[in-house]
């Protein structure tokens, strides 16, 4: 399977994202206290203003007229018009830069990571998935197909951590039970929700990165074992843990 531009089309599909991605207070909050004391942050690929933080002058730049125009039923401040590789500020313009589960759209990853460094004076912040952690979901024997477009999309940790230059730390997160952020991880123990088209079309980018027929077969398989009870029988006790610990990751960044 090949991936050309690895940017999903939020103009034409993403009118409902804001509903379905949502901050996660439990994520917001390592994202906060990795800000420490920074005041200013630039927030890129910022889309519909998930986890900005409230309490500091923030600067967005999200390319999509879509995700900018939700900003504002979210009392985000209005974001500019901008590429995560040609970020229109000065060296050192903001205290900290943060992207938050956007780095993989980026069709040029290295540039855009050098330039939230350049333009960052203290950390720089990525939330994202590990590529070489996601078959420990139990989706990926539902959806191989779809793990293999996310394994092709999201850049390794490695490749991150050089491209902002090194001393980084690296932290996994743990997913809430009910965690109201819509991405895959997020349903570790509601299956069902799987099962939603809209939710799949709104939230998760990477189905529609599938070839044609192949979603209606996936999402048709964990329907089977859902309604013959398989599933339960497999991965049921994953409907009463508390939290997941999988693939998600967030990067801090230090000069």
């Amino acid at each position: 399977m090949e991936i050309g531009n690895p940017a999903f089309n939020y103009d034409k599909h993403g009118q409902k994202y804001s509903g379905y991605r949502r901050t996660e207070p439990r994520i917001a909050k390592y994202v906060n206290e990795a800000l420490e004391s920074a005041k200013t942050v630039l927030n890129v690929g910022a889309g519909a203003g998930s986890y900005e933080p409230e309490d500091r002058y923030v600067v967005a730049v999200e390319p999509s007229s879509v995700m900018r125009s939700q900003r504002q039923a979210h009392h985000r401040v209005p974001a500019l018009i901008g590429m995560a590789d040609a970020l229109p500020f000065d060296d050192h313009a903001f205290d900290a830069a943060m992207a938050m589960l956007t780095v993989h759209h980026w069709p040029d990853k290295r540039k855009g990571l050098q330039e939230l460094r350049r333009v960052a004076r203290e950390q720089v912040i990525i939330l994202t998935f590990d590529p070489d952690a996601l078959d420990g979901f139990w989706n990926s024997r539902y959806f191989p197909e779809l793990i293999e477009v996310e394994k092709l999309r999201f850049p390794k940790i490695e490749f991150i951590v050089t491209s902002l230059g090194g001393n980084c730390r690296v932290q996994p997160i743990p997913v809430p039970f009910d965690c109201v952020d819509g991405f895959q991880e997020a349903f570790y123990g509601r299956p069902e929700a799987f099962l939603e088209k809209e939710m799949r079309l709104f939230s998760q980018s990477a189905w529609g990165f599938l070839p044609e027929g192949a979603e209606d077969k996936l999402v048709k398989s964990l329907s089977h074992e859902l309604a013959s009870g398989e599933w339960d029988r497999k991965y049921g006790h994953y409907r009463t843990e508390p939290y997941f610990t999988g693939a998600l990751r967030l990067i801090v960044a230090t000069p």
